[in-house]
């Protein structure tokens, strides 16, 4: 089985509690002395084996294969790829079972991270959040005051829009975001607009 390592609890110092997403479900493992066999770290993908236990309500996690990829040494991609891995987890924590649309993708950032800027893939990528979840304000009437957002366009979490009169922010070009919303593409916005952006996922997917 093959799954992604959104969280990880020590205990007892050496044991592990790990939270993985695999295709249809959050498992929750137990790895007995975590220190004395492969490393695993937030953001991993590994194939592993999941051991019933009787003495336990969490079953274990066994046979741990570390499935690499080719920036897993860039240290600037694997903090932004563990910050986004600690944001979903913070949104499907509650859930078990869970659409393969997730693991789908990320496996398709993992990919992309290759050959694209990170921040703009993870942008996109959350675009598609947003869509799948049925939460992508494409209308562009103020969640506040319900009114149409001509020029004073200021997005909060969730990216959801509001004038500034009724949300103090800082104004976004409206253009270039309706063009991200209806083509889930960050290719005309420019590197300021793509942190800000970042900076509005990280409060919360």
């Amino acid at each position: 089985m093959q799954g992604y390592i959104l969280n990880i609890v020590r205990v007892k110092e050496e044991d592990l509690i790990v939270t993985l997403l695999t295709q249809k479900k959050l498992k929750t493992l137990y790895r007995f002395y975590g220190a004395r066999h492969a490393n695993i770290h937030l953001g991993y993908k590994i194939d592993f084996e999941e051991q019933f236990s009787p003495k336990s309500t969490i079953n274990m996690l066994r046979n741990v294969l570390h499935l690499s990829v080719p920036w897993i040494l860039n240290i600037d991609k694997f903090y932004l790829w563990q910050q986004f891995i600690k944001l979903l987890y913070q949104h499907l924590r509650d859930i078990e079972e869970v659409d393969t649309f997730y693991f789908d993708l990320l496996d398709e950032i993992s990919t992309r991270f290759s050959k694209q800027n990170p921040k703009r893939c993870l942008v996109e990528s959350y675009i598609k959040i947003l869509l799948h979840e049925g939460r992508l304000h494409n209308d562009f009437s103020c969640f506040i005051c319900e009114g149409e957002i001509e020029n004073d366009l200021v997005l909060t979490r969730g990216f959801l829009p509001a004038h500034q009169r009724c949300l103090f922010g800082q104004i976004i070009n409206k253009q270039n975001i309706e063009t991200l919303f209806r083509e889930g593409s960050t290719l005309f916005l420019a590197d300021e607009e793509v942190d800000f952006l970042w900076k509005i996922i990280e409060e919360g997917l």
